[in-house]
């Protein structure tokens, strides 16, 4: 089922790479940018870290934290976005690396980054628990995964009062709508389900219930009316 499922949302996102990609570097160019920075300025533990920008889509974290001189790889299961990614990122004079990969399956060695950000992402993933356990893996240990997501479950993308799908064809939005449907984590109460389960492999968990306000800033674009919150999740030294 998983591998029928990764498929479809590999499809879906390759189905909406061109579009998407407008809007992240309208993002890129506006007020947005300036936000994101300060808040990864607040927030991240250090400078010069190696991030792993997991669902980076049109690479939009992975170059505002390249641009704070961070080292950053930037993965992502669909293909198209990644073309995205790399060619918004050239314009931007952005050196990070981008890679396809499935953010259930980490071609990587244990503890090899500083910290993990995602946006948007684990709401869309059909085995999130496996994905956490992976993302767990290769955090260094008092390494800090920094998720940002809204709860979905229950919502209807096809309410255009509600959600922020430019130029995205209906049949896409019923196509997301019907993906959303037969994922497990869409009958869950987030945030309170990842943070119990994080704690339960071994992090310490801190979370903000909405930070929209600090990051959407720029008024000529259009935003989901679901709270964006923020899980903050640092590895524990001496967990197993």
């Amino acid at each position: 089922m998983n591998e029928n499922l990764n498929s479809r949302i590999a499809n879906y996102w390759d189905a909406r790479s061109e579009k998407f990609g407008k809007v992240r570097r309208a993002e890129l160019e506006g007020e947005d940018f300036f936000a994101w920075q300060d808040f990864f300025k607040n927030n991240l533990p250090g400078r010069n870290l190696k991030i792993l920008d997991i669902g980076t889509g049109a690479g939009f974290f992975a170059i505002i934290l390249s641009k704070l001189g961070h080292e950053v790889t930037g993965i992502d299961m669909s293909k198209k976005m990644i073309e995205q990614a790399k060619k918004i990122s050239a314009d931007f004079d952005c050196q990070a690396e981008f890679l396809q990969m499935d953010a259930q399956v980490l071609n990587f060695a244990d503890e090899n980054f500083d910290a993990i950000v995602t946006r948007h992402v684990s709401w869309n993933l059909p085995d999130v628990m496996e994905a956490y356990r992976q993302w767990r893996r290769v955090l260094k240990l008092g390494g800090i995964l920094m998720n940002f997501d809204s709860d979905y479950g229950d919502k209807n993308f096809a309410d255009k009062n509600a959600y922020r799908h430019d130029e995205v064809a209906e049949n896409l939005i019923s196509e997301c709508n019907a993906i959303k449907s037969e994922l497990r984590i869409s009958t869950h109460k987030r945030p309170t389900w990842d943070i119990k389960f994080l704690t339960s492999i071994g992090f310490e968990v801190k979370c903000i219930e909405d930070i929209s306000a600090q990051v959407q800033k720029n008024k000529k674009l259009n935003y989901d009316s679901e709270p964006l919150f923020a899980i903050f999740a640092k590895k524990k030294i001496g967990s197993h």
